[in-house]
């Protein structure tokens, strides 16, 4: 390596390490406390287990899909005879997901309280039932247990937790004999946890209806109206995408800690733009779920797959044999690889294609659906699918396919001077390497 070289690159390291001191100052606090929050993590985890449940609810709408691409003919007119029975499951998937997530995110925060009795799921579902169902006719509505309850299914689970466990800190349970059989213990011992939740979702429910004329879910609705227009947007979404980036290039999980947050908005977008589907109503959200892991992180966070086949067809040795090493993972949205491997963590020629050039096809995705170029997110595909499979599976839409591989092709090019310049400076190492 020759003098200059050495010394820019040295330039390079102590600017990005007085950078990163500058982040680990703000960032690191913001970042542990998103971590450690028990709330936070609960509904993030809830909210990721319901995603099964949207899956299957996705295969199930595949019969509206298939109809929308097909005018006519026989297998038009077969999926419309039978397109009750074919799409019969989604009534017990999508229109119920609220409970399944109020279940979920109670599950979750009573682990992490070290609380390991599965009443407290049950009781949060009872809790939602009461905060979200409305009778009709001695029957029950499920208008408000679908996507429409997803933001009620947080406090449900929340709540119910945060009273049963203010019960147990207080010795506020019935406690029988060690000599009882355990399952009848925990069935007693959450009676009085159950009892006072249950009291306290009359309460609420009651209370919500007399002050704003609403049931709950229609109430806290409206309420955070204002928080869930502004996250299915553009701004929001380039957000979310430059911290997750911005954080990755540091060495902490970007995605792990930003979902935290945008995780339920998306979920709910998911959740809604399916049922909005399902019945033939517009669909109107484009911040999903599925259109952040099919889209805008496809092959891995930062879109890795164009850099991993620059270091296949690499001339340095370390780089190629990693790019190898990463290609398969890489096709299945795992690239953690490549970013440990080359590494993309604080690697100064990295950082501007890694962090910037997403944000880039960010825009891009999102006018494209805008602009009705390509179909909005209709459904939520199981994770890991190769780029384009997984687009098409969210949208029923080929042109996603095209847009997929747009973006990819688009970050390839931006990668590609950065990585020259790195390739140089790793060949010059191997040879001075080699010399010795």
């Amino acid at each position: 390596m020759s003098k200059d070289a050495s010394l820019h690159v040295h330039f390079m390291n102590e600017k990005t390490t007085g950078f990163q001191d500058k982040l680990m100052k703000y960032m690191m606090p913001v970042a542990n406390w998103v971590e450690k929050n028990n709330w936070l993590q609960a509904i993030k985890d809830g909210m990721i287990a319901d995603i099964p449940v949207i899956i299957i609810g996705s295969i199930f709408l595949l019969p509206i899909a298939l109809n929308n691409l097909i005018a006519s003919g026989p297998i038009h007119d077969f999926i419309s005879a039978h397109m009750g029975v074919l799409t019969y499951a989604a009534g017990f998937t999508n229109d119920l997901l609220s409970i399944f997530a109020a279940f979920f995110i109670a599950v979750a925060l009573a682990k992490r309280y070290g609380i390991h009795n599965t009443q407290t799921g049950v009781t949060a579902i009872i809790v939602h039932l009461i905060l979200s169902a409305v009778s009709i006719d001695g029957g029950i509505s499920t208008e408000f247990l679908g996507a429409s309850g997803l933001f009620t299914s947080i406090v449900s689970g929340i709540l119910s937790v945060e009273i049963t466990r203010f019960l147990i800190k207080r010795n506020a349970i019935i406690k029988l004999p060690s000599s009882v059989p355990p399952m009848v213990g925990e069935s007693f011992a959450s009676l009085i946890p159950l009892v006072v939740n249950v009291i306290v979702a009359v309460a609420i429910a009651n209370i919500s209806i007399a002050v704003s004329g609403l049931v709950f879910p229609a109430a806290i609705m409206t309420l955070l109206a204002p928080a869930i227009s502004t996250m299915d947007t553009l701004p929001a979404l380039l957000i979310v995408i430059f911290l997750t980036q911005f954080l990755w290039f540091f060495g902490l999980h970007g995605p792990s800690i930003t979902s935290a947050v945008w995780a339920a908005f998306a979920i709910a977008y998911q959740a809604e733009n399916m049922a909005n589907y399902a019945s033939g109503a517009p669909v109107t959200h484009i911040f999903t779920y599925g259109l952040y892991y099919n889209f805008l992180q496809v092959a891995g966070s930062g879109l890795t797959l164009g850099l991993v086949l620059f270091m296949m067809k690499s001339k340095a040795k370390s780089f190629k044999s990693i790019g190898v090493a990463s290609l398969v993972p890489s096709i299945f949205g795992i690239n953690e690889p490549v970013i440990f491997g080359l590494p993309i963590l604080l690697n100064p020629y990295m950082f501007i294609p890694f962090v910037f050039g997403p944000l880039l096809i960010t825009v891009l995705t999102y006018f494209s659906m805008k602009m009705g170029l390509v179909g909005y997110p209709v459904a939520a595909p199981p994770g890991f699918l190769p780029p384009g499979v997984g687009a098409f599976l969210t949208t029923y839409d080929w042109r996603s396919v095209v847009l997929v591989f747009v973006s990819l092709i688009l970050m390839a090019l931006i990668y590609y001077p950065f990585f020259k310049m790195m390739e140089k400076d790793e060949l010059k190492r191997e040879a001075q390497s080699e010399a010795e």
